[in-house]
């Protein structure tokens, strides 16, 4: 591993293992950029609050990239595949065989992430944590071994050490991951199976019922878990790895705006563990995934849009992308009133 260098790799081993020891690198934003911008935003050129939401994000961003003018101009969306043993359990609309085929199709340019990176003037780069490698079925069994593990939380937090970046987004594809991250919410967040567990990729009825009782039998396995236990054990690859790259993000201070409902449970347990870990994360929407409102509210993160997505890939998140690049465009290229001559009422 690269990204986090020979003291993480001393705590690899550590109980609490790799992602614990990256989760003790934190920064803190820079409170004098974010002051300055908010600053600004309350003497621009419009009534008091008119663009409030907006106003807070540019702010959030300022101090995330420690400038008193922020912008996008380079982001950056990095999305983790794997597949997932609990596919075998007949928990997915689709075959597990078409995790491989949106990879193929997100290489060639022609997946809706690609396309939607393009568009906002965002890189890309697509991990195999897994693809063809599933995790163990975690109805069953554990989801991953301590190195399997440490693996895909490494590949997560090297894909992000040297990319050059201002705004980063992670997303994910894995046929049976809604399964997953279901598992590991209501371990995380509490609540039952019924609470977390949605349609994903499209069941309903009987099938819908059963995936419930899948991640039932699978919680009632792990039984009280830590934050960190119930990635490794009900989770995935890819939600492993989405949860090391915010994790490094956090050390290299750079903004990270989250897509839906599977990489918000991936990253719930950096919150549970170490309050505060997820501060650089801004919410880009609310997905159609019932589960997610209830994780955005759990970890108190208010979403930019809600446009009842149910995608994945980093999709929702880089819709976003435009609103952060305005909200800062509209506080540190509008002229204030002091600057127009006037006095704010």
């Amino acid at each position: 591993m690269n990204a986090a260098g020979g003291e993480q790799q001393a705590s690899a081993h550590s109980p609490g293992g790799l992602l614990a020891a990256l989760l003790q690198g934190r920064h803190p934003p820079d409170a004098a950029a974010s002051a300055a911008v908010a600053d600004r935003a309350a003497d621009v050129l419009r009534p008091q609050g008119a663009f409030a939401r907006l106003d807070a994000a540019a702010g959030w961003l300022a101090g995330w990239q420690g400038a008193t003018r922020p912008q996008v101009r380079q982001p950056h969306v990095i999305v983790f595949a794997a597949d997932h043993g609990v596919a075998e359990d007949g928990v997915s609309a689709y075959p597990q065989e078409v995790t491989a085929s949106i990879a193929a199709a997100i290489e060639a340019g022609v997946a809706t992430v690609s396309v939607l990176a393009r568009q906002v003037g965002a890189t890309l780069d697509l991990v195999d944590v897994g693809i063809g490698r599933p995790t163990a079925n975690i109805r069953v069994s554990d989801a991953m071994s301590l190195e399997e593990f440490d693996l895909a939380v490494a590949a997560g937090a090297d894909a992000v050490a040297s990319v050059q970046a201002d705004l980063l987004i992670v997303g994910e594809i894995g046929i049976a991951n809604t399964t997953a991250a279901a598992a590991v919410a209501a371990a995380v967040l509490g609540g039952s199976a019924s609470d977390w567990v949605g349609p994903g990729s499209g069941v309903a009825g009987a099938a819908l019922a059963h995936k419930c009782d899948v991640v039932a039998e699978a919680l009632e396995r792990v039984g009280a878990v830590t934050p960190l236990q119930a990635l490794r054990r009900l989770g995935g690859r890819e939600l492993a790895a989405m949860a090391g790259a915010v994790a490094e993000a956090r050390r290299r201070r750079l903004p990270v705006i989250l897509d839906g409902f599977i990489a918000t449970a991936a990253v719930a347990p950096l919150a549970a563990a170490e309050p505060g870990s997820l501060d650089h994360c801004l919410a880009g929407h609310c997905s159609a995934e019932p589960g997610h409102q209830r994780a955005l509210q759990a970890l108190g993160l208010d979403p930019l849009m809600r446009l009842d997505l149910r995608l994945g890939e980093g999709s929702g998140a880089l819709l976003a992308v435009p609103l952060v690049r305005m909200a800062a465009a509209c506080v540190t290229e509008v002229a204030t009133f002091s600057e127009w001559g006037l006095e704010a009422e």
